[in-house]
């Protein structure tokens, strides 16, 4: 293997990740984060707590809390940034050239690990600067101590990084996993190790908080003695009342915790490189199953014929149709309803264009199931099912011509708000179609309020897609900001519940009206985002 040709690879793929949007939004995510992670003394919210307590924001705490909310973050988060890197090569013809050249497979996958992995690093950077502009900022502890606040961020952090990193080009690799299918299965399987991850039992050591967890109860004893909630949470958890500060300057760094999370480390290599035994690195000659020369016959028809293929496997694949995506120049010249209605229908084929008879049966069966069960689970449960179905679907929004070579074309279309709302309103139109059973349970139980939920859901989800899409220019961002808001919405959290899911005494517990107004500005922001867009490049 040719090592020389390594940091070349790694540093032109490093740069082009870092340029794109997706990094940018996600890397301000976690600037955000880092302040979540260190609370007003006063506040009613705590990321990291020993039941009624937390430490004095000091260099070893807010090191702590800031680098285990980033892990979570990042490893979830940052997967999303990183995992399309093989791809991208594959889109640009650049793979197609690699195969031409004596850069071995090992050598390649390990490229694209590293600089997945410097990316994600960069942003645990940024995050381990914002600590320290917090520590500053609350100012309980001026004292400044880089090792306690740095360590955590290098130790417990940075190979949860190298393992999202490895898994990122490991998905990248196996067919079912390379599309929309993979970025659903990441989240919960980072999801499973946010949790599982935080035990001490937990293979490797986990997050790695048991040791310092251990360290701080030792320190709270020493302290305050054993009276007192001591219960380890990690996660935004609201409070009621302030927690109360105790002294803790860091945990002591022992052989065998270090070679745990070295292991992790090697384990991150090791999945990074296994895909060299079946990976064809872009050479139909190289793949036994030929489905790579497949692959590339199916890319060359497609381009001819106007086509694209998002590379998800059972889900809903976007395959617009020619001669709709060439007649939208030609009905900005016409004015009237009609025009706009043509024009939505047009659109709503295209974002369910392809979509497999699976999927549409699965929906059905959640329509019917809408309409069968006891009134008490339509909101609580079934709503909430019909509306992570689509999800793939709707992170298309605003993004589809983008991912499929047609921007050029639609560049030509001289009303962008006319498309981009009718784009919209397809979204608009799926989301209202696959949330019906509920809807006429709440309609047929004069649930006035829960509908009133039901419709500001329907407005939010397709608005929340087209802004990401337009400002990242990509699906998969849609797909990592909206599955965690899913999530909590799933778990209770009023504050986020955009759909009525989260009942108090019968009716929906969110802030209704917020989402309405969210809705608007998102729509708005995703119209301003294209203009300027169109303005720039013209």
């Amino acid at each position: 293997m040719n090592l020389r040709a390594l940091p070349g690879l790694t540093a032109g793929d490093f740069k082009d990740r870092v340029r794109r949007p997706v990094y940018l939004v996600v890397l301000l995510a976690a600037v955000g984060l880092g302040y979540l992670a260190v609370p007003p003394a006063d506040g009613q919210w705590v990321i990291l707590a020993l039941g009624e307590y937390r430490g004095t924001y000091n260099s070893a705490y807010v090191g702590v809390a800031t680098a285990l909310a980033g892990a979570l973050w990042l490893t979830l988060g940052g997967f999303y940034v990183v995992r399309k890197g093989i791809a991208r090569d594959e889109e640009t013809r650049v793979g197609q050239i690699l195969a031409a050249t004596p850069v071995r497979t090992a050598l390649f996958l390990a490229s694209k690990f590293l600089s997945s992995f410097l990316v994600l690093a960069s942003m645990l950077g940024v995050l381990a600067v914002t600590a320290l502009a917090m520590q500053l900022m609350r100012d309980e502890d001026r004292g400044i101590d880089l090792i306690a606040l740095l360590k955590p961020f290098l130790v417990l952090a940075l190979p949860l990084l190298a393992l999202t990193a490895a898994a990122a080009v490991l998905f990248e690799t196996v067919p079912v996993l390379r599309g929309g299918v993979g970025n659903v299965i990441w989240f919960f399987v980072a999801l499973v190790v946010g949790i599982g991850g935080q035990s001490s039992d937990a293979p490797l050591g986990g997050l790695g908080v048991g040791r310092a967890i251990d360290s701080m109860d030792a320190a709270l004893t020493e302290e305050l003695g054993k009276g007192g909630d001591r219960t380890f949470s990690l996660g935004l958890t609201q409070i009621a009342e302030p927690l109360t500060p105790f002294r803790w300057d860091g945990f002591e760094l022992a052989g065998g915790f270090l070679a745990s999370r070295l292991l992790i480390v090697v384990i991150a290599v090791a999945l990074a490189l296994l895909p060299a035994f079946w990976f064809g690195r872009f050479d139909p000659s190289r793949d036994r199953r030929g489905a790579a020369a497949k692959a590339g016959a199916e890319d060359e028809a497609a381009a001819l014929s106007g086509a694209g293929d998002t590379g998800q496997t059972a889900v809903p694949v976007y395959r617009p149709a020619p001669t709709a995506a060439l007649t939208l120049p030609k009905t900005a010249t016409e004015s009237g309803g009609g025009t706009f209605g043509r024009l939505l229908a047009g659109e709503v084929r295209i974002l369910v264009g392809g979509v497999s008879p699976w999927w549409w049966a699965v929906a059905a069966a959640l329509t019917v199931a809408g309409l069968a069960v006891p009134a008490g689970l339509v909101t609580g449960l079934v709503l909430p099912a019909v509306w992570i179905w689509p999800v793939l679907i709707w992170s298309r929004l605003g993004s589809q011509q983008v991912e499929h070579g047609m921007e050029g074309l639609l560049g030509a279309y001289p009303a962008v708000r006319r498309r981009l709302l009718a784009e919209w309103g397809s979204g608009v139109v799926l989301t209202a179609v696959l949330g019906v059973a509920p809807l006429i349970r709440m309609a047929l139980a004069a649930d006035l309020p829960g509908l009133a939920a039901w419709l500001a859901g329907v407005l939010f989800i397709p608005s929340l897609a087209m802004l990401l899409g337009v400002v990242c220019r990509t699906h998969r961002v849609f797909q990592a900001v909206y599955l965690p808001i899913w999530y909590l919405v799933v778990n209770k959290v009023a504050a986020l519940d955009f759909m009525g899911a989260v009942r108090d005494a019968g009716a929906p517990a969110g802030p209704t009206p917020l989402f309405y107004a969210a809705a608007l500005l998102m729509l708005g922001a995703a119209f301003l985002a294209a203009e300027t867009r169109r303005n720039l490049t013209a």
